[in-house]
């Protein structure tokens, strides 16, 4: 018996393609001082914090989607930004997969008996000085989310089709701190995803789609 196909963009697409990407990757490879290589040294000499963050591919029969939040404005870090459920890594967490799983409980109220981990990209370095791990999962249908109003003042879902066109990659630029700084910005119906989570994004593609 033939089996069934899978179609682009669904989720047993990304389930199959997050568990056979295992190219290896430098500690270093990715974060903000790809696009900025005056930066680098800059970058990766400063004290870096650990933390994960979930991509959590949500399973529609109509084509997979990617859940995103938008941080508050009173956060400390990447504040009324878009951004994935994820934050630091706690002494107590036994991997970054269960920090991811935590910190996405505890924003968004999304329970962990709903995903699937299927994958990690490289971790990715930020010019704001964390060192993330992009965990991959996949969410069943079902889930109901109470978001955490301290931390996150709304929660979406993008198309991964969308996502993972690189049409919709576009380069920018910004003086931060008195230099230029590159990055990549996603912009979709009228959410503005740019900087960490949208580098995290390429990523992504690079790593599983292109």
């Amino acid at each position: 018996m033939d089996s069934p196909t899978v179609l682009p963009f669904s989720a047993e697409d990304f389930r199959r393609r997050a568990i056979r990407h295992n190219a290896p990757a430098g500690r270093d490879d990715y974060g903000d001082h790809r696009f900025n290589p005056e930066l680098r040294e800059i970058i990766l000499g400063a004290k870096l914090r650990d933390a994960a963050v979930l991509l959590p591919v949500v399973d529609h029969e109509a084509g997979a989607t990617l859940i995103l939040t938008q941080r508050t404005e009173k956060l400390r870090h990447h504040s009324g930004q878009i951004a994935f459920p994820g934050g630091s890594i706690d002494p107590a967490d036994a991997s970054a997969e269960a920090a991811a799983l935590r910190e996405t409980e505890e924003e968004i109220g999304l329970d962990r008996g709903f995903v699937d981990i299927v994958g990690r990209l490289p971790d990715y370095v930020s010019g704001s000085g964390f060192r993330v791990a992009p965990v991959l999962g996949v969410v069943r249908p079902g889930f109901l989310l109470t978001l955490n109003e301290d931390e996150v003042d709304d929660v979406f879902e993008v198309p991964l089709s969308f996502l993972m066109d690189p049409a919709n990659h576009a380069h920018k630029s910004l003086v931060w701190q008195g230099r230029d700084r590159t990055f990549y910005e996603m912009p979709y119906q009228g959410h503005y995803i740019w900087g960490l989570t949208a580098g995290i994004l390429r990523t992504l593609y690079e790593r599983l789609y292109r």
